[in-house]
């Protein structure tokens, strides 16, 4: 029984943060009769009015909203390009914060930069690693093998896991810092503020439920490698 407790824990550790994620997004996702504009429009607006030279919008595939500061385009999704929701909204200003960010040049954009791409890397070579393991252990008939190269893809992906916790100052700061004030100002009606600032904060949690789903990938391998 509290072996079934702890897996039941151990999958609302996993999984919870994701869902709830998910949920909150979802719960604002309805359109409102009285919201000024799109998200792309927000969009647009918002990178006219920062100076934001260069950076343009486009219309994403479903769950692809994102800013790329190597092409300065902010992505957003069919749902939030078109939307007229909180989310839609919401989620429109906060790439849009992280394109005032790289536009500026200020010192949390570099989190993204240093840590982002290499924990892409390292997250492929421990998988790659932990995948192999099997092949190689058969090639070289040794014991010793399969736990030295378990080892090491569980250490690269520990290490990924470290870098997306990494970046979290990057996204609180698009969220809180720029696409809540922001909205503040009158882009959004003053009673749909708080769901604004739930949406806002599940943006930037992102990359915690990415970060939770490579726990849960260790503990797969872990009891693999037992």
């Amino acid at each position: 029984m509290i072996y079934f407790l702890l897996a039941v824990f151990f999958a609302a550790l996993i999984y919870g943060p994701f869902l709830w994620v998910k949920f909150v997004l979802w719960k604002n996702s309805k359109n409102i009769p009285d919201m000024p504009g799109t998200g792309s429009e927000l969009a647009v607006h918002l990178i006219e009015r920062f100076s934001l030279d260069g950076v343009k919008v486009q219309k994403g595939n479903n769950g692809e909203n994102y800013y790329s500061p190597d092409d300065k385009i902010v992505s957003l999704s069919p749902d939030v390009y078109d939307g007229k929701s909180v989310t839609a909204v919401s989620v429109a200003a906060h790439e849009v914060g992280h394109a005032i960010q790289f536009c500026k040049e200020e010192p949390v954009s570099k989190l993204r930069v240093k840590y982002l791409g290499p924990a892409y890397k390292i997250q492929k070579l421990g998988t790659y690693i932990l995948m192999s393991i099997p092949v190689i252990t058969i090639l070289a008939k040794s014991p010793a093998v399969f736990f030295v190269l378990g080892l090491v893809g569980l250490a690269t992906m520990i290490v990924s896991v470290l870098m997306y916790v990494a970046i979290l100052p990057e996204e609180y700061d698009a969220s809180f810092k720029k696409a809540l004030p922001i909205l503040e100002e009158g882009y959004l009606p003053r009673e749909h503020i708080p769901k604004a600032s739930s949406v806002l904060k599940a943006c930037a949690m992102t990359y915690v439920a990415a970060a939770l789903s490579d726990v849960l990938s260790l503990w797969r391998w872990a009891r693999y490698l037992r």
